[in-house]
């Protein structure tokens, strides 16, 4: 037998077997990616927390993106099944349009996937003079709606996003922070997820047949909105959302020569560098650091779960804190709310959880019922005759 054979073969099954017990290689940390757009922001849906920005509060130009705004405040203030008259402002329009006719009658419901699919600007200023009374009543609408949601670098001047002055702006983080919340509406994540959609033509033997000019619902694995824009000044822009597993997240690209891709590796990048963290159970059991008095048999539990997108390396830097409005937790205060449970990603508070009083066994604040009743009488009258004697 060959020696240097035989132990050259033993070498190779040793590294072997040392290859398969070996710990798998952690994942690194991927690189954001380059982008064509000057300015772009990745937002998680559900948590409103911005994964990725470039340019994010640079002022720019947004093109019919601004239909976002429009659309969200029109369901929110308006009905979708009342009939809307286009007014003549609205015909003609320049720039994309549904072709409607003066007087033309349609549903709200009706405008919206015109404009949403569409990006019909002559549906817009007919929502516009619909649910403001004119345009400029509209757009005092749509800043007031963009305050609420916390665009601190947005201004609105027309429901359609023409290039009409200087003064209609929002920036890359601003209009990620409106998609996500007008994503969180059920009536909007339908209209912006439709790929085709038949509305009535006044007039005509046909319905208008809509198909949305949004490529990302063909072209990305789970892709379910949100808005194409394009301008001479503002040039190409794009909203884009795609859910997996239950997740959702969504995109700005402005400016973007290649917005399509830019977009699908902006998803790709969020989606696997960003899992989302159950950092707390619903019923989870909390310990106080604070000075408090915990009565025998009472505890603090979480009302519910959190959850939160984060990097691998970002889980060692969350931290909790208690804050609690008594100074003594009783039995009798069961499933009392009495505080909170903060979640803090370093120094910045991502979120806080509601924290009740459970008590062990039945409480006078949880009267018995049934057997439960029952045993606690038999038990009090066995009891009283036991101390008694």
């Amino acid at each position: 037998m060959n020696v240097r054979k035989l132990l050259s073969g033993g070498l190779v099954v040793f590294l072997f077997i040392q290859l398969l017990l070996a710990p798998a290689p952690k994942a690194e940390a991927q690189a954001p990616p380059s982008l064509s757009a000057e300015g772009a922001a990745l937002i998680d849906v559900a948590s409103g927390r911005i994964l990725y920005s470039k340019n994010g509060s640079k002022k720019m130009r947004i093109a019919s993106l601004t239909k976002t705004m429009t659309a969200i405040v029109a369901i929110e203030t308006g009905k979708l099944d009342e009939v809307v008259t286009v007014p003549p402002e609205a015909v003609g329009v320049e720039g994309s349009s549904i072709y409607l006719k003066r007087s033309e009658k349609l549903t709200l419901e009706e405008l919206l996937y015109g404009l949403m699919l569409r990006s019909g600007n002559d549906a817009a200023v007919t929502i516009a003079t619909h649910i403001g009374g004119s345009v400029p009543g509209f757009t005092y609408l749509m800043n007031e709606k963009a305050a609420m949601i916390g665009m601190e670098h947005t201004n609105f001047t027309n429901p359609h996003g023409l290039d009409d002055s200087n003064q209609h702006y929002s920036t890359p983080e601003d209009m990620a922070k409106l998609s996500a919340y007008a994503l969180r509406n059920p009536v909007f994540r339908q209209i912006v997820s439709t790929k085709v959609k038949d509305i009535s033509w006044e007039g005509e033997e046909w319905d208008r047949r809509l198909l949305n000019k949004n490529k990302m619902l063909h072209l990305y694995n789970g892709a379910d909105g949100v808005k194409t824009g394009y301008t001479k000044l503002a040039k190409r822009c794009l909203a884009a959302s795609a859910t997996r597993d239950g997740r959702q997240l969504a995109t700005i690209t402005l400016n973007a020569s290649d917005d399509w891709n830019d977009s699908a590796k902006l998803l790709d990048y969020g989606f696997a560098q960003f899992p989302v963290k159950q950092l707390v159970g619903a019923g989870q059991d909390v310990q106080p650091e604070m000075p408090l008095t915990m009565e025998a048999g009472t505890h603090l539990v979480t009302q519910s779960a959190f959850r939160y997108p984060l990097q691998t390396a970002e889980e060692a830097g969350i931290k909790q804190r208690v804050v609690v409005g008594q100074s003594t937790i009783t039995p009798k205060m069961d499933g009392q709310l009495v505080g909170f449970l903060q979640l803090y990603l370093k120094d910045t508070m991502i979120g806080q959880v509601p924290l009740l009083v459970r008590a062990d066994g039945p409480t006078s604040s949880q009267p018995l019922t049934g057997a439960h009743a029952f045993w606690k009488q038999l038990w009090d009258i066995v009891a009283g005759g036991l101390w008694s004697a």
